[in-house]
């Protein structure tokens, strides 16, 4: 995990020496830090999986193209202004170079007459008939359960100054009950085979990470740290990762008892069956240790 530090921070040598931070840390974008937390796990062995980002992120076109340089196939959201080629769209050809013309070939598009739309009038004129309603998980209050719609587009950064279109991908569109309009838009690089009722359940898997940033402050504190200093902040920070793992997966072994709510929604709680009461914490896997440092890991400040 990293700390992010915004640059009125890292431009103040004195209020970083006051805090005690390292001198070697500067300043960095948060997806700076994301791509650098990927290629720290990715150097340790980790298998690339399905990454999961809000529009902060998703709407930065290089932050996906590294991405899939990487090997990673993504769901990341995106704003509804961003442009894209409607499904259906063919890029048009490269002119080539004029007979008698030196130089190198020509790599720019020529779109004449076609434009590209944003993605909330795209979801916006669709017919009725392109929207499912998907149950996507439980709640508090039952099930979760929304309308939505998936398409096969290109993204059009670029394309006034005749950037190639982007390679074929998914954009599902969100319109949620009681809205006037679709509301949520996200961009995915899974294959093209998968079912809406697949897209949809990967992509509300955010929801699991909001819930979970949720506990870390609920439940063991982690915005309850009040001094001014590098060290405690990690310390802290560390103390209340490690109560929230421990409280993850002794829920995940030992899940609690079905309530009478649980049942009368049918809920998977209720139906799971009991975990037996013998049940051990996993060992170490041999060759790991538990570590310790002055300042520990650094957490990434989720900000949305």
């Amino acid at each position: 995990m990293r700390l992010y530090l915004p640059a009125e921070w890292t431009s103040a040598p004195e209020r970083l020496h006051k805090a005690g931070v390292p001198e070697d840390v500067s300043f960095e974008t948060k997806r700076d830090i994301a791509l650098g937390l990927l290629a720290r796990a990715l150097g340790w062995g980790v298998r690339p999986r399905l990454f999961l980002a809000d529009s902060g992120y998703g709407n930065e076109v290089e932050f996906r193209e590294e991405l899939t340089r990487r090997g990673l196939p993504y769901i990341v959201g995106i704003r509804g202004d961003s442009v894209l080629w409607p499904p259906g769209f063919a890029p048009p050809p490269i002119p080539p170079k004029s007979e008698g013309m030196s130089g190198p070939a020509r790599t720019r598009y020529r779109y004449g007459d076609a434009k590209p739309i944003a993605a909330q009038k795209l979801a916006a004129d669709l017919p009725p008939t392109a929207w499912k309603s998907v149950n996507w998980g439980e709640g508090a209050k039952g099930r979760k359960r929304s309308r939505f719609a998936a398409l096969r587009i290109r993204i059009a950064h670029g394309y006034s100054v005749g950037l190639a279109p982007g390679d074929e991908q998914w954009l599902l569109c969100e319109w949620p009950k009681n809205e006037k309009q679709p509301t949520k838009f996200h961009l995915s690089t899974l294959p093209a085979s998968i079912s809406l009722k697949q897209l949809v359940r990967l992509t509300k898997l955010r929801w699991r990470v909001e819930r979970d940033y949720q506990e870390l402050k609920a439940e063991v504190g982690l915005d309850h740290f009040e001094g001014r200093t590098w060290r405690g902040f990690h310390h802290h920070a560390t103390l209340c990762a490690v109560a929230h793992g421990f409280l993850a997966l002794r829920r995940a072994l030992f899940p609690p008892e079905p309530s009478a709510l649980d049942a009368a929604h049918g809920s998977a709680r209720a139906s799971a069956a009991p975990a037996s009461a013998n049940r051990h914490l996993p060992a170490l896997q041999q060759g790991h240790q538990l570590q310790s440092s002055a300042c520990g890991p650094a957490p990434v400040r989720w900000t949305g």
